[in-house]
């Protein structure tokens, strides 16, 4: 089950830092947008964090994360499903993600989501940027951020 998410942020903190690696980062905006989150009776087991861009109709999913003994069991596709039929409900038009280029399951999990690339931001993370050095993943150095987006589109009648 999916549902906005009323409490405390702090609470989420440890799903958050899940998808973070910069504590500096997450604290910039841990208590921005709305959160959804994915219930197993009563326990959150992921998340997904939405905040407006400042683009007329485009909103950023900044943080998703499941608990890591539930990935790949579908919480993440049902939080982005979740997610974009609130956006489109609302009148948005374009949801947009970010990941590091280096990390290829987050790069194939969103493209099986329906979102496209559209942008690399070069050396996004560095010490500058509250990042630590010489963090790697999938055995690819963490330096480059890559964009994606996607459209929004209301569900059809039957669906709702």
């Amino acid at each position: 089950m999916t549902e906005l998410y009323t409490g405390a942020r702090e609470a989420l903190r440890p799903l958050f830092a899940l998808a973070e690696d910069s504590p500096v980062q997450l604290d910039s905006y841990l208590d921005l947008g709305r959160v959804l989150v994915a219930r197993s009776g009563e326990e959150i087991v992921g998340h997904l964090q939405l905040i407006d861009t400042g683009r007329p109709c485009e909103v950023e999913i900044k943080n998703m994360a499941i608990r890591e003994d539930l990935q790949g069991q579908g919480i993440g596709t049902r939080l982005v499903r979740a997610a974009t039929d609130l956006v489109a409900g609302e009148g948005g038009t374009t949801l947009v993600v970010a990941t590091a280029a280096a990390d290829i399951g987050n790069l194939r999990f969103y493209q099986r989501q329906g979102f496209r690339m559209r942008a690399i931001e070069r050396d996004a993370f560095t010490p500058a940027t509250g990042y630590p050095a010489g963090l790697v993943i999938d055995g690819i150095e963490l330096r480059d951020r890559v964009w994606l987006d996607k459209a929004a589109r209301r569900p059809p009648l039957a669906d709702r």
